[in-house]
């Protein structure tokens, strides 16, 4: 990789990090105050739990482009093993176009619930927040996960091969 790609990875590493903590850190504030409050005053914060699901979703699909990026996920290298170089290589971009396929059509599935979701208006129990902005960006994170695994597909070389084969 080019020594900008590297910058502009970290970059994004470095923004999507201070995210990801801050939203973790304003959970736990949250789950404590309301944990105080439900169990030391008798007044729990209304709506934390759908807050507390909400930011979770966020967070776990935010994160899983990320994920596939840098090829962070579960691997088994049994049958890498038995390859050659050359075809190690074939196998990871086959991997990678399976993969592409499966987010692909799970992006196409999530887009058609959101949209029932937000046909139907469905909310919150408490707070009454809309959930179909919430599904709809399910499906912008699954199929940009889709799209990284189409990129990993052409990427050039070992540098972008799954960490579980080098």
């Amino acid at each position: 990789m080019s020594p900008a790609e590297h910058k502009w990875e970290r970059k994004a590493d470095a923004v999507l990090g201070i995210a990801a903590s801050a939203l973790l850190f304003s959970m736990m504030v949250l789950t404590f105050f309301d944990v105080v409050g439900r169990y030391l005053l008798n007044r729990p914060i209304r709506g934390a739990f759908e807050l507390t699901e909400l930011s979770l979703l966020v967070l776990i699909f935010a994160g899983l482009p990320l994920v596939s990026h840098a090829d962070e996920h579960v691997t088994m290298d049994f049958i890498d093993r038995l390859l050659g170089a050359r075809g190690r290589d074939l196998w990871i971009r086959a991997m990678h176009a399976v993969c592409a396929a499966i987010m692909f059509f799970i992006a196409w599935q999530t887009w058609i619930k959101a949209g029932k979701i937000s046909a139907y208006g469905d909310t919150t129990d408490v707070l009454r927040v809309a959930v179909g902005p919430f599904v709809y960006f399910m499906t912008a994170m699954v199929a940009l996960t889709g799209g990284v695994h189409v990129f990993k597909i052409f990427a050039p070389g070992a540098a972008r091969a799954s960490q579980a084969t080098t």
